[in-house]
């Protein structure tokens, strides 16, 4: 499906120094959406973790461009793609498998976060002959989410102002995926499919993790309260390829709270996977 040039509030981190397109296809009815951050790069598939959507990857795109040219779908339920039936694990790894078949692009490195991170490995895993190198960011083998956050959400409010106020100190994590509509402004993902999503990304993913492969970075936040050091430490123990580790000061959304060392440590290790 055509291109088009991405304008406008939605994303409002846009880089200055790339051209963002927007492009959309369809996988099993469904129209799903991506961002491609452009240039003459080496592709780098990028997926989001809840509540956020590609956009979330533009700061990232423009540190690693021109060499690496980042391409962010919004996942199902997400953004501009459609909302699903289903969230569950196999239904993401089919859409991640779609979303490459679509860029017709040969192997490629894959960075997900949280919800993206699962997604990568587990498609890393299972498809190993199209992931050359993942970078999972801040999620573990093992998952046991809280949704209770994501039910306490406000459904609307009758400005952004007030949306942010309802938020606090959340809404520079998730302002992203904010949306106004004819009723207020709200967020581009359905509260209800979130905590449907969250749900299913709950259990015990070890036999994928240890099924990877691919050259790996698994990069931590220290304030994590998602991924322990201690998990992280069996996870790089357990992992049967080459792996490394880097540990970061921020908390869960370690792209967010340490957006320069995030890049670099990235940039880093694609370069020597390359």
């Amino acid at each position: 499906m055509p291109f088009r040039t991405l304008v406008g509030h939605r994303l409002s981190v846009a880089p200055s120094s790339i051209r963002v397109m927007r492009g959309f296809f369809v996988v099993g009815g469904r129209t799903l959406s991506y961002l491609d951050f452009g240039g003459p790069g080496t592709p780098l598939l990028a997926l989001h973790g809840h509540y956020n959507e590609a956009s979330a990857f533009a700061p990232l795109a423009e540190a690693l461009a021109p060499r690496w040219r980042v391409v962010a779908l919004d996942q199902r339920g997400h953004g501009e793609s459609d909302r699903a039936r289903r969230y569950g694990r196999d239904d993401y790894v089919a859409d991640v498998a779609a979303f490459h078949r679509h860029l017709d692009i040969g192997p490629v490195a894959v960075l997900g976060h949280s919800l993206g991170g699962v997604n990568a490995y587990q498609y890393a895993a299972r498809q190993p002959d199209r992931v050359r190198a993942l970078i999972v960011e801040d999620i573990g083998a093992v998952v046991d989410s809280d949704w209770s956050f994501t039910s306490r959400l406000p459904r609307r409010a009758p400005s952004r102002r007030e949306l942010v106020a309802a938020l606090g100190a959340t809404a520079p994590y998730v302002e992203c995926s904010f949306r106004r509509s004819e009723d207020g402004w709200g967020f581009s993902f359905d509260i209800e499919h979130t905590v449907a999503s969250q749900k299913a990304l709950n259990g015990d993913h070890w036999p994928d993790w240890t099924a990877v492969t691919c050259p790996t970075l698994l990069i931590r936040g220290t304030r994590s309260d998602e991924l322990t050091a201690a998990h992280a430490d069996e996870m790089t123990t357990r992992h049967t390829g080459v792996i490394r580790r880097v540990d970061l000061p921020a908390g869960h959304v370690v792209h967010h709270d340490a957006p320069d060392r995030f890049a670099a440590a990235v940039e880093d290790f694609l370069s020597d996977s390359d």
